[in-house]
């Protein structure tokens, strides 16, 4: 298998390279003395190190083992082209949404007491993964399938290439946005957005076989309950206190909803939520990573558990997402569900609505890139000198010379800036320059030293943050006068809408992956 490897292309990082013959000379560099010949690595230290990082998350961090022989598992994952609801690849270097989608449908034998009979696959379990850019922190946001929202039009690829609009349906249940009149998990992804306001930028989706052979796979996944469970729905028998379950056993327990709190969906989440952090402990356990059976065990049955977006849909672009989850502390991943009541129409609770008192401050925390628990804050000092740009004196509004650009914000937005500047705010000395060179993911204002004061002020009129300004140079207007330089990014919201980010996420029910919570 390694020999396969190398073939192929693929380096071990810390491999060493072939052993010279005994008795040859050693051929230690110019003005250097070669030290000892460091002992090859056995093949489970050579699996630790590609493997070593892909334990972050459930289904998308085991991808990262089938790098031990590519072209095989890349074989075993299915792809779904979902157009414009995602991204066409991966960036390492920037925050991420990943949705995870876990489906009703039942495939394989022994599912036939779960999901409804004959379904399409609905959108069952759904988990909005965010992690953060510099790799600090990570939140999983559940969705529930119960929750009433607005489905939008939807472009599908077609299997003869085709593309058709499947339209969108107004209150309706979370879960139908897949599956139901041929929605594929774009669908789903274009749902998130319209209900969050956070883009998604790809999708991993599994059906009931993907939690039975994955725990399998690790040799079973410790959970615990307050009180035995005999429930004759999901047939699942669990004595009080810690258990092992896998297989059957371990989707009997993520499936059932008659055993826990109000016997609702809502308590279903809380309980996957804690099977999924002890998923992940188990999978990052030493017990796992050095046993290279163990590995590939679970690589064969991640990649044919998934089907995931084109845009990360080759083994090797798996690993890069692997790796970068491998970075996130698993006292830093985040478990909550988006803030939701009863639904008021009815009269018989079955549904839920988003609570929007409480909501739309989750959200804009992911979309800010704000963790939910307390992390070590790196670079302090550079984040002083970036809050100290908002400090100091601020001119008149009136004095303020600016060049707006649109980079990435709605058509129009430059000119609607423009004129709530002048007309609204006092700033004569303003001008509409068109299209940005370069599409911006953020609303920036570029300016020189002796223009400090006006960037502060207009600062202020906008709602933006310090980190928004950016010390530089100055560009000459038309009248050939400096002008500081504002460049509205996607970020941008409208003319007067402040654009200060949060930098505390609000107080929500959750829980983190380095716990042992018992189901109650």
């Amino acid at each position: 298998m390694d020999g396969a490897c190398r073939r192929s292309g693929v380096a071990y990082i810390g491999v060493p390279g072939p052993r010279r013959r005994r008795g040859a000379p050693a051929e230690p560099p110019p003005g250097r003395r070669k030290g000892r010949t460091k002992p090859k690595k056995s093949k489970a230290k050579k699996i630790l190190l590609w493997t070593g990082g892909s334990m972050a998350f459930v289904l998308v961090a085991v991808s990262a083992a089938g790098y031990l022989y590519l072209k095989h598992l890349e074989g075993n994952v299915s792809t779904t082209d979902v157009g414009s609801a995602g991204k066409k690849g991966f960036s390492k270097d920037e925050a991420f949404n990943i949705l995870i989608i876990g489906t009703d449908k039942r495939t394989g034998k022994g599912n036939e007491g779960y999901g409804d009979k004959g379904s399409v696959g609905h959108a069952d379990t759904n988990i909005l993964l965010h992690v953060s850019k510099d790799r600090t922190n990570a939140t999983a946001l559940s969705i529930p399938r119960d929750l009433i929202v607005d489905v939008p039009d939807c472009p599908t690829k077609q299997p003869d290439g085709s593309e058709k609009v499947v339209p969108g349906t107004q209150s309706v249940r979370f879960n139908t946005s897949l599956g139901q009149d041929g929605r594929d998990p774009g669908c789903t992804m274009r749902t998130v957005k319209a209900v969050t306001g956070i883009s998604v930028d790809h999708f991993m989706m599994a059906d009931f076989n993907a939690v039975k052979t994955l725990t399998s796979a690790v040799g079973g996944v410790d959970v615990c309950v307050a009180h035995a469970v005999n429930d004759k729905e999901s047939h699942l028998k669990l004595p009080a206190g810690k258990s092992k379950v896998e297989g059957e056993q371990a989707l009997a327990f993520v499936r059932t909803r008659h055993s826990f709190g109000n016997q609702g969906d809502l308590d279903r989440i809380k309980v996957q939520q804690q099977f999924l952090g002890s998923l992940m402990r188990k999978m990052s356990s030493s017990d796992t990573l050095t046993n290279p059976a163990k590995l590939i065990s679970l690589a064969e049955a991640a990649t044919k558990a998934l089907t995931v977006d084109t845009g990360i849909g080759n083994v090797s672009t798996l690993k890069d997402v692997a790796l970068e989850l491998k970075k996130v502390p698993t006292k830093n991943i985040t478990f909550t569900t988006v803030p939701v009541l009863d639904n008021p129409a009815e009269k018989v609770k079955a549904t839920v609505v988003v609570n929007q008192s409480q909501a739309p401050a989750v959200f804009d925390a992911i979309k800010s890139d704000v963790s939910f628990t307390a992390v070590k804050q790196k670079e302090k000092k550079e984040k002083a000198e970036v809050a100290a740009r908002l400090k100091g004196t601020r001119s008149a509004a009136a004095d303020i010379r600016v060049d707006i650009y649109n980079g990435g914000a709605p058509g129009g937005s430059a000119q609607e800036t423009l004129n709530w500047l002048q007309n609204t705010e006092g700033v004569p000395k303003s001008s509409q320059l068109g299209n940005a060179a370069a599409p911006l993911s953020k609303t920036t204002v570029e300016y020189s030293p002796d223009q400090a004061d006006q960037a502060r002020k207009l600062a202020d009129l906008m709602g933006l943050s310090a980190s928004a300004l950016k010390p530089g140079k100055s560009e000459k207007n038309s009248q050939g006068l400096p002008a500081i330089v504002l460049t509205l990014g996607k970020d941008f919201k409208g003319a007067g809408v402040s654009l200060t980010t949060p930098t505390k996420a609000p107080e929500v029910d959750k829980s983190t992956a380095d716990k042992t919570v018992c189901a109650s």
